[in-house]
């Protein structure tokens, strides 16, 4: 249904110009609503692009790039991310499009209300001059018709009165005035009709051509008005179904991360990661304190000299227990001597090999043993030694020897993946620099040759660097796998050891120690290496303990040895000996060819394994069933 303000609203020009007013600050309070819309999506935008960074996975930490729920969740704080760039696209569309031109338009809109306005009241400024003149030019003509009329009246009184010669004059200037007043009077009336005329027409211009042409006008510019603010309606409208699309493709994508995440997938890879490759320790052996300890003793010299040690025992005691750790931690530096090549006469048929040099005994090994043998105060003490030395001791080697052997086996192969992976982009440089070269040698004007040669020396060192790298880390690699398949075999065959012997019946009591490899002493992945510095700290500490080793009880005897050669112990911590001599057994071999011996209760010290041959009592206090036994 159309309208025309001009016709129907013609005499409503304040209340027009009322309604236009009041619609352009309606435009431009949209233009603000639009603007302040645009800056709250931008500030949206940033916000969520702050929180994703804040939360996103740092390269540092590798854990978070194994489980699924760590990769879940990166990918939704990236969706997240992109969800911010497109809110930012929607306050950057809502900024462009729709305020800065809401912003132009309503300035333009302003300036031509103005216009129409001025018009309407040109209009009307001449309407009522018109009106004006007319109601002037009326006014004029009553009073000269009035002032007519009374001249008229008074010629007449003065005609009917008129005898005498001078009343005759009076009477003829009368009627003259009487002519002039009905002349000006009929001029007034000829002003008054055109004034009239002149108004009508000016009236019916104004109001049938003038006004409906403004207020046409002003109508087609509210129109627009309201057409624009229809359209910037739309247009963020629009702007936001644009990157709805995006945004639901986002969402989708954090439904997709969730759904990916596997429970059983990172438990499986706690396993990968944690796994250490060792085997749960066996069952814990009875050890019978209750029964009496025997020994088995073949020589009637070793008793009288047990017997005669104990009458000095508590005179010697405090000299044999003084620097216990020291002793128990300090064995000979240096392997074991080899038997003489001329065997005595008495020690042919049983002469022993000489045992292959070995390597100290570990200190934690020491440790062990001297906790085993002690009293609960003692194993207390030493174990927070223990605990303290290796945390002092702890590092990070580069052949990754601190850790389990799975664990080692694992860091290694990462490694050598990464080496492998800045090689292959060394290389990839090189060539590069290479064809580099030889453009700039064909065409000497693109560069200078021989400024790349130092580029390029340095590429070769690098790649020199990393090859070293890659081959060091390659041998560490082939050594964990050889120590872990030999440490599977060693279980392997030891399991079989011990179910041989639990299911043969009539053991002897008494067996011969065989000699131990030394290599067998160490970790189970091969990593462990001894620290000397560690045993000098201990030796340099050992006098803090000596007080609570004083009121110790020697320890007990787990069988006997027959010396088949001399010895002559220089070392500090060795004992000599003669052939044929009987000590007793205090500490069997470890694996690094000495075994512990005492005589007399008040001399012990530590003599070569392949210059004894050992008897060991099963029944004796301390004894310790071994599989290396024979």
């Amino acid at each position: 249904m159309s309208c025309n303000w001009g016709a129907e609203l013609w005499d409503q020009f304040d209340n027009l110009e009322k309604h236009t007013s009041w619609g352009i600050d309606f435009l431009e309070r949209y233009t603000k609503f639009v603007k302040e819309r645009a800056d709250i999506e931008l500030s949206y935008a940033k916000q969520i692009r702050s929180l994703s960074k804040k939360y996103h996975p740092k390269r540092s930490r590798e854990d978070e790039s194994r489980y699924t729920w760590c990769l879940g969740f990166a990918a939704t704080l990236q969706q997240l991310s992109e969800i911010s760039v497109q809110r930012e696209e929607l306050a950057e569309n809502l900024s462009s499009q729709i305020v800065c031109e809401l912003m132009r338009y309503t300035q333009e809109l302003k300036a031509e209300r103005k216009t129409h306005f001025q018009d309407g009241r040109r209009a009307q400024q001449h309407i009522e001059s018109s009106w004006k003149q007319l109601e002037s030019s009326k006014r004029r003509f009553e009073r000269d018709c009035k002032e007519a009329e009374r001249a008229q009246l008074v010629s007449d009184r003065i005609d009917l009165d008129n005898k005498t010669d001078g009343e005759k004059r009076c009477s003829l200037k009368a009627r003259q005035t009487a002519q002039q007043k009905h002349q000006a009077a009929e001029e007034s009336r000829k002003d008054y009709v055109t004034s009239l005329n002149q108004f009508n027409q000016d009236q019916h211009q104004h109001y049938h051509t003038l006004v409906p042409v403004i207020y046409q006008r002003i109508q087609d510019m509210e129109e627009r008005r309201i057409e624009r603010i229809s359209e910037a309606m739309r247009l963020s409208a629009e702007a936001e179904r644009k990157v709805l699309p995006v945004t639901s493709r986002c969402l989708d994508a954090m439904v997709d991360a969730a759904e990916s995440i596997q429970p059983r997938k990172d438990t499986r890879q706690v396993v990968e990661v944690y796994k250490s490759g060792f085997d749960p320790p066996g069952d814990v052996e009875f050890e019978d304190y209750s029964t009496s300890m025997r020994r088995s003793i073949s020589e009637s010299s070793y008793l009288d000299n047990r017997t005669e040690g104990r009458r000095h025992s508590r005179k010697l005691w405090p000299f044999l227990r003084k620097n216990k750790l020291l002793t128990l931690l300090s064995s000979p530096r240096q392997p074991p001597p080899p038997p003489p090549t001329s065997p005595s006469p008495g020690g042919v048929a049983n002469s022993p090999q000489s045992p292959t040099p070995a390597s100290r005994e570990p200190i934690t090994q020491r440790l062990n043993d001297l906790m085993s043998s002690g009293s609960r105060t003692r194993k207390q003490c030493l174990r927070s030694i223990k605990r303290g030395l290796s945390l002092k001791l702890g590092s990070s080697p580069a052949d990754c020897s601190h850790l389990p052997a799975e664990q080692r086996r694992k860091k290694l192969q990462t490694r050598i993946n990464n080496i492998n992976q800045e090689i292959q982009r060394e290389k990839e440089q090189r060539d590069a620099l290479l064809k580099m070269r030889e453009v700039y040698e064909r065409s000497p004007q693109m560069g200078d040759a021989s400024s790349l040669e130092p580029r390029l020396e340095e590429v070769k060192q690098n790649l020199q660097k990393l090859e070293e790298e890659l081959k060091r880390n390659q041998v560490w690699l082939s050594e964990v796998d050889i120590r872990m398949s030999d440490h599977s075999g060693r279980r392997q065959s030891a399991g079989c050891g011990l179910n041989s012997q639990a299911t043969t019946p009539g053991s002897s009591s008494l067996k011969q120690l065989d000699n131990r490899n030394p290599a067998s002493r160490e970790s189970p992945d091969g990593s462990y290496t001894e620290d000397h510095s560690a045993e000098l700290h201990f030796k340099s500490r050992s006098s803090e303990f000596d007080d609570d080793f004083d009121d110790e009880e020697p320890l007990p005897s787990i069988g006997t040895c027959k010396s088949l050669y001399p010895f002559q112990g220089q070392n500090e911590g060795t004992l000599s000996m003669v052939e044929g001599e009987l000590l007793s057994v205090v500490e069997e071999d470890k694996g690094d060819g000495w075994t512990r011996v005492r005589r007399n209760l008040e001399e012990e010290g530590y003599v070569p394994t392949s210059y004894i041959k050992v008897f060991l009592d099963t029944s004796a206090k301390g004894f310790v069933q071994n599989s290396r036994l024979v």
